[in-house]
Order: C-alpha cells, then sequence, then structure tokens
C-alpha cells in the first residue's frame, strides 16, 4: 500500500507538466494577441528580398483579416497592390486552406501556405495566423536572446508541435519576451529537421491600440545573406464581409 507522501509526489509528477504545457499555451496566445488585433482589420504589407545586401525584388499587398467565430483562427483576402503585373491578384485563407486566383486567367486554384511567395516569406507567412490554434506549445526553459535590435532580452523559449500536416511548418522554436510576451524571434523547421529559416519580430510601434511589431525579419536557414523583411502600414479597423472570405466570390471582389 502506498504511502499518502509517495501518492502526494506521483501526483506532482503528473500534474506539473500538464500545468506548465497549458502554461507555454496561454503564453503563446498572449504572443498572438501582440500581432494580430482581435477585430477585423485591414493594413498595408510590404516585403522587400535583399541578397548580399542590395535589393532584389519587392511586392505590396493589402490585407483583409478577421477571425472565424468558432475557432478562432483568422480568415485572410489578400489583394497584391505592386509590382504592376501582379495588381489584383487576390490569396484567400479560408481555414488552413489557401486559394489564389489571377484575373488575367479568372482562374482560382488551390495552393499551398509552404510554397515561397517572395524571397523566404511563404504564402503562410503573409496571412494572419494565430500560432496557439495550429501548434501544441511546451516552455523550454527561460534564456537570454537577441532581439531584432540586438539587444540581449529575458524571454520564455517555446517549443511548437504542428498540430495537422497542412500548417506551413513542422515545428517552431519560439522565443517571446518573459515581461510583456512580446515576440522576439523564431526558427522554423521542416519535416526533414531542416531549419527553413529565422524570424525577428522587431519596431514596435503602437496600433490599433496595442503595441505590435510592424516589421519582421526573415533570415533564411542556409544562407543569412538572403534576408527578407516585411513591413506592416496603414493599420485600420474595418468590416471585413463574409462575402469577401468566400471562394467563389474572387472574380467579383472590388476593393474599395
Amino acid at each position: 500500500m502506498k504511502s499518502p507522501i509517495r501518492t502526494l509526489l506521483a501526483l506532482c509528477l503528473i500534474v506539473a507538466p500538464l500545468a506548465r504545457a497549458a502554461d507555454a499555451q496561454a503564453l503563446l496566445a498572449a504572443s498572438d494577441a501582440i500581432r494580430n488585433p482581435d477585430r477585423p482589420f485591414a493594413l498595408t504589407t510590404t516585403l522587400t528580398e535583399y541578397r548580399n545586401g542590395k535589393q532584389s525584388d519587392a511586392t505590396t499587398l493589402t490585407v483583409y483579416s478577421r477571425a472565424d467565430a468558432k475557432s478562432g483562427q483568422f480568415r485572410t483576402l489578400l489583394r497584391f497592390v505592386a509590382p504592376a503585373r501582379d495588381a489584383d491578384k487576390l490569396m484567400l485563407k479560408d481555414g488552413n486552406e489557401l486559394w489564389f486566383y489571377d484575373p488575367a486567367s479568372k482562374g482560382t486554384v488551390r495552393i499551398s501556405p509552404q510554397q515561397r511567395l517572395l524571397g523566404q516569406a511563404a504564402n503562410g507567412d503573409v496571412v494572419t495566423v494565430n500560432l496557439a490554434g495550429d501548434y501544441t506549445a511546451t516552455l523550454a526553459g527561460e534564456e537570454e536572446v537577441a532581439d531584432g535590435e540586438r539587444k540581449a532580452r529575458r524571454s520564455y523559449k517555446l517549443l511548437l508541435k504542428a498540430r495537422t500536416p497542412d500548417v506551413t511548418y513542422h515545428r517552431v522554436e519560439f522565443w517571446l519576451d518573459s515581461g510583456n510576451s512580446q515576440p522576439i524571434k523564431g526558427r522554423f523547421y521542416a519535416e526533414s529537421g531542416a531549419l527553413l529559416k529565422t524570424a525577428y519580430y522587431r519596431r514596435y510601434q503602437p496600433q490599433l491600440g496595442m503595441v505590435r511589431p510592424t516589421e519582421t525579419v526573415i533570415i533564411d536557414g542556409l544562407d543569412p545573406n538572403w534576408v527578407t523583411v516585411m513591413r506592416f502600414g496603414g493599420y485600420a479597423w474595418r468590416d471585413v464581409p463574409e462575402s469577401w472570405l468566400q471562394r467563389d466570390y474572387l472574380p467579383r471582389f472590388k476593393p474599395e
């Protein structure tokens, strides 16, 4: 017969990891809330690709996004603004499905979130995503990490494991500020274990009621001289009609 002390110790061994997992998921959700506004919104995303320090390509997108009431995950419509050759092309994220519409061909095709959009930015990087909805987080520890401004910050390191195979990354190492949950850095991996990219979240500014990162610097996993910078501006609350988030509506979408 087990003693009460042994039973208590056994319970502690079971409950403690569960509590840490719950804490890690809550930390990730708090970090998501800093990146993503909690009401329908629009913004402008500019992606600029650099090779060996020189700009090699760029594109500009208008993003309309709102959270799904049931899943909490975001549904997003992106309109390509520039360059001119891509103007008015559309990308729609509904659940974990991504659709691309080209007005020239008037065709809509399904695309992969892992597919490269520009530089090191994949399709899944430019749509709005709550990581806590797509990944299971565990707390790996607390450590000091250099942020995107090369300043040392005390952080929690989370290990994220994909809940389903149709998300952008198989696993992620994610650092967030231990004092305010601001995302600092992420390392994103393929299913093979290869490091695909490292991202730094920086240039925090007040936007839509919260201090949010307005720039993400993405560095290639193999070539550190291949860098893509995502800049976010023009934040605004705005209605995003349900019709805009329907695949069949893409040919009829008119920007306002």
